[in-house]
């Protein structure tokens, strides 16, 4: 076997699956073809085709690849071709009907189309495109994290709130801060793993792992929350500054204007450092990093120096038992002086933890990075808490004056003296009795810089801290939010979700934080800021961990993270703590967060974004509906639970919307529908693509109609259907109505085709199925000239009515494109409000009830709601109001609400001659000749003898029925001229008794000229009514 040598262009397009268009250097090519050259320059790019004329194996033997990164990566590489998997449809065609051996991977270029391409894209070639700033799991996370972490609280209140809840339950208050901060951890680190981590940090992970419903409403919330935050630190910061000042005499206005001011100055200059860039922002927080272990350092060396009198004077005793032991127990003070009160201060200072994962698009590798970062991070700043609290409350008392003058003297008495400081020579009574001491650390914020060797060093440690956290939360918020905006989740949003330069930094985003930030520094106070942010970080982590725990019960075959130290229980756990911590921190501003979540997951719940991320919700909501469908099968069929489950043969859906829009009328959020589409062609990919449901589905979606929809592919269309009917549904959510438009054009058509028709309606007999005939005066195709996808089975033919053709006559028309236009949404009579109208049923037969059932679903839509709904049997003249009121008593029984019965006992005269004559034309031409010889050749043998010709035996035999159809349409004529719709009870012609074209003589004479739409219904003769309650 050779290879054909030709400078053809080979389109792929023809093989299935589709390539995405070919993609150079992160450019798609205008071509979509690739020449001979190019398909043996796969080769030199590590591909396994051999070039012409050697000893390899030809394109065809070489065709099925190895596994390859290309394969399953949704980027390109720079500098290399993409490679594409072959289709199943490559490997298994035959070759020898293919003018060439199609390649597995497009390498089409710009230059390689003709050979030739431009200076400019030469240019571009040889230069890579610049590489952005990536970090490690050092710097990009655990630096970053820690710092943010070692915030304002470490050094300005923490302190304090040693002395308010005492050692042990500042110790409490530290470890369950790192309990819940460490399952998040964990979880963070299982979400992290579970795939290629890009942009968007937290609201990435969340909203990747639980869907955009969840996801868009924290990444709103976590914004906000880290845009506080950078309020909260810059406040610290400022807080810090005005001491110094006010230590110095200098005063700008007051204090809390001059925190105001500094506040807002701080605020613009860390706008400047993060506008310049990711580099440089890692830079400052770097050296921030450096200052706060040098202020570590003085802190631990202060502790241990002996303290001079005038430290001493502000309750500084260096490590002392008594002292430890009396600052062990709590010393509640002030309407804040509870645990949960301390507990909603200290936790903002553990929210940093999410620092690093916040900028995943700038780290090296996330998957490795966020996990080791993180945890590392919790580790050692809980340890560095817990060291602190333990040796602050070691070394200073609550209460000094911070006078010199206040030691005690010795003609004082010990039982005169308050407080701690009477053991160490100091008394503080006065100012403790009096409530105006001004040191110790429950009164003086800047303890730590008491205390350390040298207090400058804790003046930059704060500035570090404060600085550091502020400036994490200042890039953090934009970044997340920026991710939030390009999936377009919520309006008037996407104008910040621009990126520029290489590291796509969200220049507008900043600015909104920075506004966000500056109105909240303009409140100045570092205890009413701190809380505000405590509840939406805490939903935050809620649903962080809920997102781990909900991943891993939906055992979803996705769920496979490379980081195993988590469990699914713990992370339960840690969501339920979150929550309760919210309402026992502040039950209102908890109501608040849950709020806007509540109304943002609605809001994202009407809208239904077009995204699609393969979410736990997703694997969650396949898990309960199978289970659901499995456990159906326990459960036996009971008459009270019947439903109308409808497969409806509408072809493409979009061609008979009246179809679609009627029996939506009775299955919506009831029951199951099913649009079944007959593509009659030969099994290929073309026919295969034709009969797929991607677009089918987006057009009832689009129409608002809960239905599935199922195409096949069939030599002929009544086998097509037969699988349908066989092989559609699941357990015991499976069709039972077979639903289909009537055959108008069965007169013109060719006799196999009326053949066929009535063959589907037996087959739908034979398998137990209910049936309904549909027809309409104004036809139900609605499909386009243009619309080639069309199943032409199903169209309506000559008078553009719905329609199944037979198989000799359908021909499908399949090209290897399909339009992408959407199809058109046309109106139809069973979308309008029916008004005051009536619904009249014509319950001929009893066939189990299904006649009366449907009417009843159709009065429950509000379109139907004001449609009077009447009822007509057959009857004698002479028992008329007797047979009413039992029909009356049965339909009473039934619960159904239909009060207007009538008895109609002229359907049993006789037709007026000029119809009858007419049905005899109609049937004419399907008569058996009773002088065969003549006109011999008339008409093939197959048609003269076919099983759809009726015989004078057959016209006898039938007559009583065929005049009664007749009779029935007059009568139809005289009652029913002005109802909304007429459901009559179908006719069943006995197979081998009537022949097929009769018994379609039958439905088109009692259907026929009639104004509304009218609905043949034949139940499949067992009972879908009762009224047993049992």
């Amino acid at each position: 076997m050779e290879l054909p040598v030709s400078s053809d262009v080979i389109h792929l397009a023809a093989f299935r699956p589709r390539a995405p268009p070919p993609v150079v250097n992160g450019k798609a090519t205008q071509g979509g073809g690739l020449n001979e050259s190019d398909y043996y320059q796969c080769l030199r790019d590590g591909g396994i085709v051999a070039p012409p004329g050697s000893d390899a194996p030809t394109g065809y033997e070489t065709l099925d690849s190895p596994p390859h990164y290309d394969f399953y990566a949704n980027t390109e590489v720079w500098g290399r071709r993409r490679r594409f998997r072959p289709s199943l449809y490559q490997l298994y065609a035959n070759h020898e009907d293919d003018l060439k051996p199609p390649v597995y991977e497009e390498t089409a270029g710009g230059q390689m189309e003709g050979g030739d391409s431009s200076e400019e894209d030469e240019d571009e070639s040889k230069e890579p495109p610049p590489e952005p700033t990536r970090f490690g799991w050092v710097q990009g996370v655990m630096i970053r994290c820690m710092l943010n972490i070692w915030g304002v609280i470490l050094f300005l209140r923490l302190p304090w709130i040693t002395a308010q809840a005492g050692i042990g339950l500042t110790w409490a208050i530290i470890l369950l801060s790192s309990f819940i901060t460490g399952i998040t951890g964990l979880s963070t680190s299982a979400i992290a793993t579970n795939g290629k981590v890009k942009g968007g940090g937290t609201y990435f992970l969340i909203s990747r792992s639980l869907g955009p419903e969840l996801g868009g409403s924290i990444g709103l919330i976590f914004a906000f929350a880290n845009a506080v935050a950078v309020a909260m630190h810059t406040v610290g910061f400022a807080e810090t500054v005005v001491e110094l000042m006010h230590e110095n005499g200098a005063v700008m206005v007051d204090r809390m204007n001059d925190i105001r001011i500094i506040g807002v100055i701080t605020v613009t200059c860390l706008l400047g450092i993060s506008m310049a860039g990711m580099a440089w922002e890692s830079k400052a927080q770097i050296l921030f990093f450096l200052v706060i272990m040098v202020s570590f350092a003085s802190y631990i060396v202060g502790t241990i120096l002996p303290p001079s009198p005038q430290k001493q004077a502000k309750g500084f005793f260096s490590y002392k038992a008594d002292i430890f032991a009396a600052n062990f127990v709590p010393g509640w003070r002030g309407p804040e002086g509870t645990f949960f009160g301390m507990f909603s201060i200290f936790f903002p200072s553990a929210t940093g933890i999410l620092a690093g994962a916040n900028i995943s698009g700038d780290l090296r590798n996330p998957t490795v990075a966020i996990p080791r970062g993180t945890l590392m991070a919790i580790f050692w700043t809980t340890i560095s808490y817990l060291i602190i609290s333990a040796t602050i409350g070691a070394c200073v008392v609550r209460d000094a004056s911070g006078m010199l003058n206040d030691t005690q003297s010795s003609s004082s008495s010990d039982e005169d003296c308050l407080g701690l400081a009477c053991r160490h020579g100091w008394d503080f009574s006065e100012c403790i009795k009096n409530d105006t001491c001004a040191y110790g650390i429950i009164n003086y914020y800047q303890s730590m810089s008491l205390v350390s060797a040298f207090a400058p060093l804790i003046s930059a440690g704060i500035f570090g801290a404060t600085l550091s956290s502020a400036l994490a939360c200042l890039v953090s918020a934009p970044k997340v939010f920026q991710c939030l905006c390009k999936d377009k989740l919520y309006p008037l949003i996407g104008v910040f979700g621009k990126g520029y330069g290489k590291n796509d930094e969200p220049l507008r985003g900043y600015m909104l934080t920075y506004v966000i930030a500056v109105c909240f520094v303009l409140i100045a106070e570092l205890n009413t800021i701190a809380p505000i942010i405590s509840n939406f970080f805490l939903c935050s982590y809620s649903l962080i961990n809920f997102s781990c725990f909900h991943a891993s019960v939906t055992n979803s075959p996705g769920w496979r993270p490379s980081f195993r130290f988590y469990s699914q229980w713990l992370s339960l756990l840690g969501a339920v703590c979150c929550v309760v911590i919210m309402f026992l921190l502040t039950w209102w501003a908890a109501l608040i967060a849950f709020g806007v979540v509540f109304f943002l997951l609605g809001y994202t719940l009407y809208k239904k974004p077009a995204v699609n991320w393969g979410s736990s919700v997703q694997a969650g909501s396949y898990s309960l509906a199978l289970n659901q469908c499995v456990g159906l099968n326990h459960v036996e069929d009971h008459v009270k639970n019947y439903r109308p489950q409808c497969l409806v043969l509408t072809g493409p859906p979009a061609s008979r919307p009246a179809l679609v829009d009627l029996v939506n009328c009775f299955t919506k959020r009831l029951s199951l529908m099913m649009c079944g589409n007959v593509v009659t062609a030969a099994a290929s990919p073309a026919s295969t693509q034709e009969a797929s449901g991607e677009r089918h589905v987006t057009w009832l979606n689009r129409r608002k109609v809960g239905a599935f929809y199922r195409g096949v592919v069939a030599a002929e269309l009544r086998s097509g259907v037969n699988m349908l009917l066989q092989g559609a549904g699941l357990g015991r959510i499976k069709p039972n109505v077979l639903l289909m438009g009537f055959k108008t054009d069965w007169l013109s058509d060719a006799p196999q085709a009326a053949h066929a028709y009535i063959g589907i309606l037996h087959d739908a007999f034979d398998l137990q199925y209910g049936v309904c005939v549909l027809r309409t005066r104004e036809g139900l195709d609605a499909s386009r000239p243009t619309q080639s996808h069309v199943n032409p089975g199903f169209d309506g033919g000559a008078e553009n009515i719905n329609t199944i053709s037979a198989p000799s006559c359908i021909q499908t028309s399949i090209t290897s494109s399909v339009s992408t236009d959407p199809d058109p949404q046309p109106s139809s009579v069973f979308q309008e409000k029916q008004g005051k109208k009536t619904i009249d049923v014509y319950w001929l037969s009893d066939d189990g009830g299904l006649t009366l059932l449907l009417p009843y679903l159709l009065t429950r839509r509000r379109r139907w709601g004001r449609c009077k709904v009447r009822v007509f049997v057959g009857g004698e003249a002479e028992k008329k109001e007797e047979q009413k009121e039992e029909l009356l008593e049965l339909i009473k029984k039934f619960r159904l609400g239909f009060h207007d019965v009538e008895v109609l006992p002229d359907i049993f005269q006789r037709p007026q001659p000029a119809n009858v004559h007419q049905f005899e034309d109609m049937v004419s031409r399907f008569r058996l000749d009773t002088n065969p010889k003549q006109d011999s050749d008339s008409g093939p043998p197959g048609q003269r003898e076919g099983p759809w010709m009726i015989s004078e035996e057959d016209v006898e035999r039938n007559k009583a029925k065929s005049l009664r159809q007749i009779r029935l349409n007059e009568v139809l004529q005289d009652y029913s001229r002005e109802a909304a719709l007429i459901i009559i009870t179908m006719p069943v012609g006995r197979r081998g008794v009537c022949p097929s074209t009769l018994f379609l003589a039958w439905l088109d004479a009692l259907s026929r000229d009639l104004r509304p739409p009218v609905l043949l219904v034949r139940g499949n003769q067992e009972n879908v009514l009762t009224f047993y309650c049992q």
